[in-house]
């Protein structure tokens, strides 16, 4: 209600006692649709601050106010030096209007949409100066000649709608009388009775209604302060800096609690993906079982064979058949299993840690969920404090988005490379979760991982970590037991999907190739 005409009318006399004899000494913007005034008598000074913004105005009447070296532009030149006069309210309107001694005007529209500052010169032949140039009607916006609108026709039968400036706060409190059945005779005398209280309020509430925090000439909704009537400015001063934390709080509430929702379905989700990929490992044959058979078949096993059928000695009674390379020893096939083991061996431990893990987390968030709600509302420094004793600003917050990804995982001197696990795998990481300035990598002409270094702002990625990460797109392929490798480099924003491709399939475009030896540099033995 601060832009409400029943309150500006009882602002505008105030703010001639305050301001009268006062000059413009500044008028700037720090920020979008912002506008400061400062004004000053050689003794004391005041501000204006407004926001005329599409979404929403507000005016402020802040005690003091310090201007910023940056971010900070001078407007409507014209202003400045003006002496105020008088400031008045336009009937029925939203609008305010500081008179300044020569003659000249300052037009505050403060509709909910559209809303404008407008200058006009004491000099009739001058242009107006707007402080949002693309609204180029209000240059002629002046003060109406007439008192107030004509009653709309529907006021016959609603005589509250022959009172615009109502607003819904005015609506609101009207049924709480009992307006809404009450006959046309009474609703007549309830509007009239409103329209007298808010002529001359008892006091101005700062209220709660509809889960918006409101100023307003009647008790109505939930009254958080009764602040006495005849201090407008004063009301207005108490209300903005409310009004303004709320606001704060209700933001950081809302992005705590996205923030606790993402990480527990984010966490879920990484749980389920780690339990399903360790099941498939325990309910499928392991290579050292197959290594296993090959050693103890050897004998059987003709040289350049493709593939050989044993007896299982792990399940009696089965035979079993094995694919071999012909190009390759069955003893360095069985050589290559039991590495392989070895590596799903610590795969198997380091999934089933993981999905414990960030089980433990999504069960974590749901109960800082829980602790959220329970906090008093509305109290911004007591959700700060809990926000911080719990690692929940935004640095805490990329770091835990981070912190687990669905692809094996390698730092190398400060960069992060992913490797793609599948093909399906591979298109979520280029697809997804590359940018497109992160350089991309493939095992050329073969199929294998992508593999992804991630950027880091303004550094380029040194050639020891760039053929670290070649290896692994090497070692991850099927020329693995190459001598040397050739793998296509570029950055993923050259790399893209071809409509109806394969999973895993890409095109490439504007590609250099290095030629490494494939290994995996981050293993252990």
């Amino acid at each position: 209600m601060p832009s409400n005409y029943y309150f500006l009318r009882q602002l505008a006399p105030a703010l001639t006692r305050q301001l009268a004899g006062y000059r413009v000494v500044a008028c700037f913007s720090q920020e979008r649709d912002e506008l400061v005034i400062g004004l000053t008598n050689g003794e004391a000074e005041c501000w204006l601050k407004l926001t005329l913004a599409a979404a929403g105005t507000l005016l402020a009447l802040p005690e003091s106010f310090q201007r910023t070296r940056q971010n900070s532009v001078d407007l409507l030149p014209g202003l400045l030096g003006q002496q105020v006069a008088a400031v008045a309210a336009w009937p029925h309107d939203r609008v305010l209007q500081l008179d300044f001694e020569d003659g000249a005007q300052l037009v505050l529209k403060l509709y909910g949409t559209r809303p404008n500052a407008v200058f006009h010169p004491a000099d009739p032949a001058s242009p107006a100066e707007l402080f949002h140039p693309r609204y180029l009607a209000d240059a002629g916006l002046r003060a109406p000649t007439h008192p107030g609108p004509e009653p709309a026709p529907v006021a016959a039968t609603d005589p509250a709608k022959a009172y615009p400036a109502l607003g819904d706060l005015g609506r609101a409190y009207l049924r709480t009388l009992g307006y809404d059945p009450a006959p046309l005779e009474t609703k007549r005398g309830l509007v009239a009775q409103v329209v007298g209280q808010l002529e001359q309020p008892a006091a101005f509430y700062i209220v709660r209604l509809d889960n918006r925090t409101r100023l307003s000439l009647l008790p109505v909704g939930a009254v958080e302060a009764e602040l006495p009537a005849d201090d407008p400015i004063g009301a207005l001063r108490r209300y903005v800096p409310r009004l303004l934390g709320r606001q704060a709080y209700e933001t950081e509430l809302r992005q705590v609690q996205q923030l606790l929702e993402k990480r527990a379905d984010t966490a879920a989700t990484a749980a389920q993906h780690a339990r399903n990929r360790l099941h498939a490992l325990e309910n499928t044959t392991g290579y050292r079982q197959t290594a296993d058979l090959i050693m103890a078949h050897l004998s059987q096993i003709p040289a350049g064979a493709s593939e050989v059928e044993v007896e299982d000695f792990y399940q009696p009674g089965q035979r079993r058949t094995i694919k071999l390379k012909p190009a390759e020893t069955p003893q360095r096939t069985a050589q290559n299993l039991y590495r392989k083991a070895k590596n799903q061996q610590r795969e198997t431990r380091e999934l089933a840690e993981r999905a414990d893990r960030r089980e433990a987390e999504a069960f974590g968030a749901l109960e800082r969920l829980e602790e959220l709600a329970a906090l008093p509302a509305g109290e911004l420094r007591a959700l700060r404090q809990w926000r911080k004793q719990h690692g929940l600003d935004a640095a805490a917050a990329t770091k835990a988005a981070a912190a687990e990804l669905p692809f094996k995982v390698f730092e190398d001197s400060g960069f992060t490379i992913l490797v793609g696990r599948n093909a399906v795998n591979n298109d979520l990481l280029t697809q997804r979760y590359a940018h497109k300035d992160d350089l991309w990598l493939h095992a050329k002409d073969v199929t294998g991982s992508h593999v992804v270094i991630r950027q880091r702002a303004g550094q380029s990625v040194p050639a020891p970590v760039l053929e670290r990460a070649a290896q692994l797109a090497a070692w991850y392929s099927k020329r693995q037991n190459d001598s040397l490798c050739p793998v296509t480099y570029t950055p993923k924003k050259y790399v893209r999907k071809p409509r109806g491709a394969k999973p895993g399939q890409v095109a490439i475009e504007r590609e250099k190739v290095l030629l490494v030896v494939p290994a995996n540099p981050f293993e252990r033995e």
